[in-house]
């Protein structure tokens, strides 16, 4: 009886590992099923500010934000993640990438090489993007300078560093459905709305999140502890922002300047020079989404 019961075990356990195995596999968009298409750089290039690409890829130090060799390090509850080199060096960057090994890594969060990429990438936000916004970046991006830099490998805590695991985060995080616009809406909020939670990823700093890396969804855009262990986010629901009109938040999203006459500082600074590089319609099409959100209490914030 007990080795029966002992086989039945091992047996569900076989099965279970490889169910595990099944819906953990990293997903992959394939060539054939994007089609032709003729690239729109100016586009290429509101996505890449939109997205704040170079905030995170740039060469430390360059004052080139064009040269995006990467090497930032990111400091986190799991260890470091080095932020890698997306230039289109064919060596250390992207060059020798296809647009359809780019369109994986920005949607599904998955490399050329086929593992999970770590959602410090924002892929979370970038999965609800246009699939033409996506190739027009990347034909943007590839008109960039070439740097040939090495970034090290991420540091990070087991388990980890076992990006299989990634996997099962996917399956509780990633919602990979396409923006669909609001049809009782203007089309100003459409587009805000689209920016906020697609290519500029607001709610991926400006909302709390659990043991797991998973944003807090009852308090989406309410803010929370910095995660790189400085600082706090801040609320920027309704609760958070108060009287601020929608003019006072597109004025910021150009300007970095507050209602209050503060200037922003901390990484909003760095998400300033990029919003600042949008046109005043997408500045404003974000202060309108950012207004008719509602008004949430972030987490409690403990004081020192």
């Amino acid at each position: 009886m007990l080795r029966r019961l002992a086989l039945v075990l091992v047996a569900l356990g076989v099965a279970g590992g490889f169910a595990c195995w099944f819906l953990t596999e990293p997903q992959i968009v394939l060539a054939d099923a994007l089609g032709d298409y003729t690239a729109d750089l100016a586009n290429g290039a509101t996505m890449f500010h939109a997205g704040g690409c170079a905030e995170c890829h740039a060469t430390p130090g360059s004052k080139d934000k064009t040269k995006l060799g990467g090497g930032l390090a990111l400091k986190s509850p799991f260890g470091t993640f080095n932020v890698p080199n997306v230039s289109p060096d064919s060596k250390h960057g992207i060059g020798a990438w296809t647009e359809a090994q780019f369109v994986t890594a920005v949607m599904k969060g998955t490399s050329p090489s086929g593992v999970h990429l770590y959602p410090a990438f924002p892929y979370a936000s970038y999965a609800h993007m246009r699939i033409e916004d996506v190739r027009d970046l990347f034909a943007y991006m590839r008109t960039l300078p070439p740097v040939e830099s090495e970034v090290p490998p991420h540091a990070l805590r087991f388990p980890f560093n076992i990006r299989r695991g990634i996997g099962l985060w996917k399956l509780l995080y990633l919602d990979e459905r396409p923006f669909s616009p609001d049809l009782a809406r203007s089309e100003a909020w459409n587009r805000g709305a689209y920016l906020v939670n697609g290519p500029v990823h607001c709610a991926e700093c400006h909302s709390p999140r659990n043991l797991l890396g998973g944003i807090v969804e009852s308090q989406r855009f309410a803010g929370g502890p910095n995660p790189e262990g400085r600082g706090w986010i801040p609320n920027i629901s309704p609760k958070g922002i108060g009287d601020w009109s929608e003019k006072d938040l597109a004025y910021m999203l150009e300007s970095g300047l507050t209602p209050e006459g503060d200037s922003v500082g901390g990484s909003m600074a760095a998400v300033v020079r990029n919003t600042a590089q949008l046109s005043p319609d997408d500045r404003m099409a974000i202060a309108v989404y950012i207004k008719s959100l509602p008004p949430l209490d972030g987490p409690h914030r403990k004081q020192h």
